[in-house]
């Protein structure tokens, strides 16, 4: 009876000592991750302070439902490019600089930053389609564009396809570069708003980016261009107009499923070949274009920021198929 207890002690004294080690190492664990998180926070606020002072200005700004909304205007040309950026693109003016390039000798082009994107201010409006629109064609009339070609990216197919079923007499044809479809599969899925603002204000999204590498490494930009996308990136990337907008995006899906391009509206769109993410991407864009006057889907090599890379065959492929439907 002894000897058990004796060894029952000892075990049980094992056990208090495994536990306090135990402990140990978890208030380490928690003390190291604490500090951690601490220093990616301090980091983060003082780069971001320190690159607000670096970001530069470009464009000028249009007065929109009472605050400011920057576009850029390049180019003479007799007909007008009006260009909308894809979600949460950070800088469209720069993001769309090689594209511009492109058009510019032969287009006016107006290169729009919606509300939270660029150097716009932000709004507590909800970023609902029809709102967006609203304040895109407002943005418009403040400039006296009265009639333009629409050319979107990503999203912009979803906000493009509403717009121009609500001013037809004002838009003369519609350029997806590899742009939203209203029934593509996925969209109701709820989004990890409140994750991506943590990750936002914690820093840690900064660091995620450091680690992952330069994505305009390999890209024709020149570098100033690149650092300064880089900047706007960290510093007005995921803001709180960005992220409502994120919030709508499932219920402004849902909300466009009904909308096809006018018969008689000149569409091409030019659409990823590489793009696997979604089944189905290259014949839900047949689909849009297949009952259409003059419509066209052409594929591309490349990845979903077609413009980075394939600006001047956009450009090209665009002026093509104007110049035939004439």
């Amino acid at each position: 009876m002894e000897h058990r207890e004796a060894l029952s002690m000892r075990r049980n004294a094992g056990m208090k000592k495994a536990l306090r080690i135990t402990l140990k190492t978890v208030g380490v664990l928690a003390i190291v991750i604490a500090v951690f998180l601490a220093a990616v926070f301090i980091v983060n606020q003082i780069s971001t302070k320190s690159e607000q002072g670096k970001i530069e200005t470009y464009g000028q700004y249009v007065t929109v439902d009472g605050k400011n909304m920057n576009v850029l205007i390049q180019g003479n040309g007799e007909e007008t490019v009006v260009l909308l950026p894809g979600f949460g693109t950070a800088a469209p003016v720069l993001d769309f600089k090689l594209l511009i390039d492109e058009l510019a000798p032969f287009y006016k082009v107006v290169a729009i930053e919606p509300f939270g994107y660029g150097l716009s201010d932000g709004t507590d409006k909800e970023r609902t389609t029809e709102n967006i629109v609203a304040e895109i064609h407002e943005a418009l009339q403040q400039l006296d564009v009265e009639r333009y070609t629409l050319m979107g990216h990503s999203i912009a197919g979803l906000y493009g396809i509403d717009y121009v079923n609500k001013y037809p007499d004002e838009v003369n044809a519609f350029v997806g570069i590899d742009s939203s479809v209203p029934t593509q599969p996925g969209v109701d899925e709820e989004l990890p708003v409140k994750t991506f603002d943590f990750l936002k204000k914690s820093g840690l999204l900064r660091l995620a980016k450091k680690i992952s590498g330069d994505p305009y490494a390999s890209l024709a930009f020149d570098d100033h261009t690149k650092e300064q996308m880089r900047m706007f990136s960290n510093v007005h990337g995921n803001n709180a107009t960005m992220l409502n907008e994120m919030e709508h995006i499932g219920s402004n899906f849902q909300g466009s499923k009904h909308l096809t391009f006018p018969r008689e509206l000149p569409v091409i769109l030019f659409v990823a070949a590489n793009d696997t993410s979604l089944e189905g991407w290259i014949p839900m864009h047949e689909e849009q274009v297949k009952d259409l006057a003059h419509g066209q889907m052409v594929t591309l090599e490349g990845e979903h920021y077609l413009h980075h890379t394939r600006s001047k065959e956009i450009a090209k492929g665009f002026m093509d198929f104007m110049e035939n439907i004439k």
